[in-house]
């Protein structure tokens, strides 16, 4: 069992999946791989069997020719053993390579079904698991689960196979003999048995250790610039070296524990291969007075050999257990995230079409979590007509960025209802609401690929005029131009070869570019200068006066000339209006105003 912490402090249990469920859970990332999967198991008998009959026929050779001085029958059973042989490489060839298709196939399917399903999820869900969680059950997990799974379908069938079919054969020789490999059966059992219960907990331990790693490695290569810039190398080094022995330490106990099988396993085995031999050895001189025992050379021989593959066979087994002790823990974790359901769907008949921009939050109450005591967002209640611009200013913490999420249903609101062009949101199919939805954040994302190709997720089907119309509207056009390759120069991962003002102006222009009904910018023009942030909004009134646009900003000059003003504090709305409303009726407000005003003619940000 996991916990992650949600945006609102709580503790979120991840409780693991029944195991039932998790086997049918798992199988659903066969598909097309169903048909290499059950012909590895039929290769898989045909060569157990095959191997387990060449000891039979060897004994008879042995018994009719060698001993019997038959040429014949040594040509004889000499052909068909290499016959036997033959076929059994073959189904071994076949197996193996069936086996690696069926896991390789299903790896990949079961890494595409979580990637998915990720991006189904909505905040809610994310907020569950952390970044470096969701990257370790993608990666680790998942190669866990494809090495057990390529060992179950084939050595966990080969193994009882050759266990089961071996003791009958021994059973047909000598029933005395055969009653040994049952004694030896309960003392492995019980040996494996203990194992299960005392590593799986060690490697529950050490994948939820994975997790913290990779956080770490993410936390660390986001924020490189912060730790370079502050000396923090031997920090970051230190906290990794921590992670990384407790992953050490466990994965050191848990092979401790499991350095018991193979003593345990050779313990059986010698003991198996004395009492064979004692007791076949018994027989054979007994068989020289009395026929009715019947022990021959080559039956003693055959006896040896099946104990070998039967004891090698549980050596298997052992492997196998001990596979999928490690994979259990993998298999729960990454069950966790197909099983999960997104808290934000789809109507059984949902609204296609937006008609309009207006925005009215009724008696709005959010909570990131159910067992969240203080709400975040406390009995909103806001009206936006279609086509207005809103500015919304407040402290850090006054919850800006969670009213504005709302609207496009990152999440669902706690009680109340929020609607959008007369409709609640949660009547809309989701494509349809968010394709009329423009967000640009603070911390604004820009993708590996050209400019050109960044500014296309706002539409696909732009062309190269729109392109560049929707850069000059954002300011962005003229530092582009001075680029060498112009639109078609290379964004490294996260923009770090831009600055964060044309990373800002560029994620307005991606947001322009889908010609929404609402356009939502929280923060998105604080590292821009006060001049390029006013002609950013005189391109917005002038060319997309029947857009919404709802403004989050630090600045009261971003916001000054909107339509309506909202302030808020921890959560509440606490007053409304213009500018100059606000400056006579709101105390906040006006102390916001004039802390900026107060140095340099309002040019100094807060």
């Amino acid at each position: 069992m996991t916990t992650a912490i949600d945006k609102a402090g709580n503790t979120a249990r991840e409780e693991p999946a029944k195991p039932t469920h998790v086997i049918r859970t798992l199988l659903g990332s066969l598909r097309e791989f169903k048909r290499p999967t059950l012909l590895t198991p039929t290769f898989v008998v045909i060569e157990g069997v095959l191997e387990i009959l060449i000891p039979t026929l060897m004994a008879v050779l042995i018994d009719q020719g060698i001993a019997g001085g038959s040429m014949p029958q040594i040509w004889r059973f000499g052909v068909i053993l290499i016959a036997c042989s033959v076929v059994s490489m073959a189904c071994g060839f076949l197996s193996g390579r069936f086996a690696a298709v069926a896991a390789s196939g299903f790896a990949r399917n079961l890494r595409h079904d979580l990637f998915a399903k990720v991006q189904s999820f909505s905040f809610t869900n994310i907020d569950r698991f952390s970044t470096g969680s969701i990257i370790t059950r993608l990666t680790t997990d998942v190669t866990n689960l494809q090495n057990a799974y390529q060992m179950l379908i084939r050595l966990g069938v080969r193994a009882p196979v050759m266990v089961v079919v071996a003791w009958l054969f021994t059973y047909r020789i000598s029933p005395s003999i055969s009653l040994v490999f049952l004694a030896a059966v309960p003392i492995l059992g019980g040996g494996l048995i203990a194992l299960v219960f005392l590593v799986h907990p060690v490697f529950e331990r050490v994948f939820h250790t994975y997790d913290r790693l990779n956080n770490v490695v993410d936390e660390n290569l986001q924020g490189v610039r912060v730790v370079k810039s502050y000396n923090r190398e031997d920090h970051e080094v230190s906290k990794f070296g921590r992670i990384s022995q407790s992953i050490f330490n466990d994965f050191t106990k848990a092979e401790k524990i499991m350095s018991f099988n193979m003593p345990l396993l050779q313990f059986c085995m010698y003991a198996t291969m004395i009492l064979i031999a004692w007791i076949g050895a018994r027989q054979i001189v007994a068989s020289g007075n009395s026929s009715a025992l019947g022990l021959t050379t080559g039956d003693l021989t055959a006896l040896v050999t099946y104990a070998m593959q039967i004891l090698m066979s549980m050596m298997m087994l052992s492997m196998i257990v001990i596979m999928v002790i490690i994979s259990q823990a993998s298999a729960e974790r990454t069950c966790q995230v197909l099983q999960e359901e997104s808290t934000v769907t789809d109507p059984a008949s949902p609204v296609m079409d937006v008609p309009d921009g207006s925005v009215e939050f009724d008696h709005v109450t959010f909570r990131y979590a159910t067992s969240s005591e203080k709400p975040v967002l406390d009995d909103i209640t806001l009206s936006i007509p279609s086509g207005a611009t809103v500015g919304i200013v407040g402290g850090t913490g006054s919850s800006k960025s969670s009213l504005v999420q709302l609207i496009p249903r990152l999440y669902d609101v706690s009680s109340g209802s929020l609607k959008v062009g007369g409709n609640d949101v949660r009547e809309y199919d989701l494509v349809a609401l968010r394709d009329q939805v423009a967000m640009v954040l603070q911390k604004n994302v820009l993708f590996s690929g050209t400019i050109a190709q960044n500014l296309r997720w706002g539409n696909p089907d732009a062309s190269d005029e729109e392109i560049r119309h929707a850069a000059i509207l954002a300011q962005a056009d003229g530092f582009i131009t001075e680029f060498p390759d112009g639109y078609d120069t290379h964004i490294e991962q996260g923009g770090t070869n831009v600055s964060g003002g044309q990373r800002q102006r560029l994620c307005i222009a991606r947001a322009l570019l889908k010609r929404p009904r609402i356009l939502i910018l929280d923060d998105s023009t604080s590292a821009v200068d006060t001049k390029t942030d006013r002609l950013i909004r005189e391109a917005f009134h002038d060319e997309i006066p029947d857009t919404t646009k709802i403004i989050i900003a630090q600045r009261v000059a971003s916001v000054q000339d909107s339509d309506l003003i909202v302030v808020m504090e921890e959560g509440r709305i606490i007053d409304r209006g213009t500018h100059e409303q606000l400056l006579e009726t709101c105390d906040e407000y006006r102390s916001i105003y004039e802390s900026q005003t107060q140095n340099k003619g309002g040019d100094l940000d807060a």
